[in-house]
């Protein structure tokens, strides 16, 4: 008799839908992962916080004349905390801040905002903004030193506001330098810095806000100077580094609201000093570095533009840079002004005339130690931290030794193009990507490429001298 075979049909037919099962379980899994993904991305596109835009046309026609410098990233550091060791060593060439220089560069900045002041004793200067990171890292001794040499110009008649930068209270990196270690030493806590700086904003302040270091002043009648705390270091930790990003909570902008429309039913021009920027610097900064923005960056800037707000002085990021941000509501100036401590370690000269912005900048690292090669030096220095930092990080990504090398020093020459502002594509060294190795090329082209691109795309308007026209 002839042996049926009824099992091997039915086997394929079960392995058949086995395969199909097996199919639409990774597409259903492949397709949750993209919904899940578009969710995700759309989800970080909604602001944290509510927001109640202006929609009226009160509220001031032009600016009131004036004139004022600015000033930013002091990162003081007062020499008696350690000049030597491993661990001080360690953290002066693990950051582009030229720390031992410190001291002399804000001297420098403070001379010559008093070059400003003719023989009868009249500035040529109203203001001074600093928009935060006045000190290494929150040392109280490196605060009572910028106060005492920022109450000179206060002396003199030159007001000077302040707001506090992600480095400057709470901090739990204020150290002392110690053989080839580190001893803990007094920081500050956001009471004492209102305090320190009572001279400074906070103690001729028109309007303060209970839940944050923000603050109103009016320097020169009809201008108000809206010092926004987007600071987190309540939420600083000790033996954890201090928290970078910035942002506000919803009271805080209850309070920044409240102010505007203060503003505006006052007919008061308002502009805005804050450590964090509300307009993206570069293509590709908000991806980079959102440490460096505020967490509602774009939701803020629209804010402010519907108040007619035309004008925010920010630093934070260490680069001469205005970006421009064009909302529905009008238009917005964020003016980053590089750090003291950082090459080219600029100031900024402005005059203000009805409609118009001025802006002039100095470089301090030309003008500190004439004669020398102090420049050069400085801007190899902050060349090279940034090399070494993108060198890390490249390896970190298994990228051949010699491909790292390459890449790293690309990224150098960018990130310094932007730190000096008016970006001049003439001066671009040629980048070959088909020098890369096939990893390395394949991480330019995910993680790099944009960020290349990015910095050397310089936005109008120009960064160092410049009209704005405020309209």
């Amino acid at each position: 008799m002839k042996e049926e075979t009824k099992e091997k049909p039915h086997t394929v037919r079960k392995g058949r839908r086995v395969g199909r099962t097996v199919l639409m379980g990774v597409l259903a899994v492949a397709v949750g992962v993209i919904v899940f993904n578009a969710v995700a991305n759309y989800v970080k596109t909604l602001p944290a916080l509510t927001y109640e835009h202006y929609t009226g046309n009160e509220g001031p026609t032009s600016h009131p004349d004036v004139k004022f410098a600015v000033i930013s990233d002091l990162h003081f550091y007062d020499r008696s905390l350690g000049t030597e060791g491993a661990a001080f060593e360690e953290a002066l060439h693990d950051d582009r801040k030229m720390f031992l220089d410190a001291e002399d560069l804000l001297d420098c900045a403070i001379g010559e905002f008093e070059a400003r002041i003719d023989e009868m004793g009249q500035a040529d200067i109203e203001f001074v903004l600093i928009p935060g990171d006045l000190t290494k890292d929150g040392e109280r001794i490196n605060h009572d030193q910028v106060a005492s040499r920022l109450q000179v110009l206060v002396d003199k008649g030159i007001q000077v506001c302040v707001v506090p930068g992600n480095h400057d209270i709470n901090n739990p990196g204020a150290v002392r330098y110690v053989g080839d270690g580190t001893e803990a030493v007094d920081t500050i806590t956001a009471d004492d810095f209102a305090r320190i700086y009572a001279n400074m904003g906070y103690g001729s302040a028109l309007m303060r806000d209970e839940n944050s270091l923000s603050y109103v002043v009016e320097p020169i009648p009809g201008l108000w100077i809206l010092g926004l705390d987007g600071c987190r270091y309540r939420e600083n930790q000790p033996g954890k580094p201090e928290i970078v990003s910035g942002r506000i909570s919803q009271e805080t902008e209850y309070w920044l609201g409240d102010v505007l429309n203060q503003a505006v039913s006052q007919k008061k021009s308002v502009m805005v000093l804050t450590h964090h920027g509300i307009v993206e610097h570069w293509p590709g900064q908000a991806k980079l570095h959102p440490d460096y923005l505020f967490r509602d960056y774009e939701y803020m800037g629209r804010l402010l533009a519907s108040y007619h707000v035309k004008l925010v002085f920010t630093g934070h990021y260490h680069a001469q840079n205005i970006a421009v941000g064009q909302f529905d509501e009008g238009t917005l100036y964020d003016v980053e002004t590089g750090s003291l401590v950082t090459a080219p370690s600029p100031l900024r000269f402005c005059t203000l005339t009805g409609n118009a912005l001025e802006i002039e900048s100095v470089s301090l690292v030309e003008k500190l130690r004439p004669d020398t090669d102090f420049a050069e030096r400085a801007r190899e220095f902050a060349r090279d931290s940034v090399i070494a930092e993108a060198y890390r990080t490249l390896r970190s990504y298994k990228v051949p030794e010699e491909d790292a090398k390459y890449l790293a020093e690309a990224a150098g020459d960018g990130f310094m193009a932007h730190y000096y502002g008016d970006v001049d594509l003439a001066m671009r060294p040629v980048f070959d990507e088909n020098k890369l190795g096939l990893w390395a090329r394949a991480i330019y082209t995910t993680q790099l490429k944009y960020v290349m691109e990015g910095l050397w795309e310089d936005l109008s308007p120009g960064n160092n001298s410049v009209v704005l026209l405020l309209e």
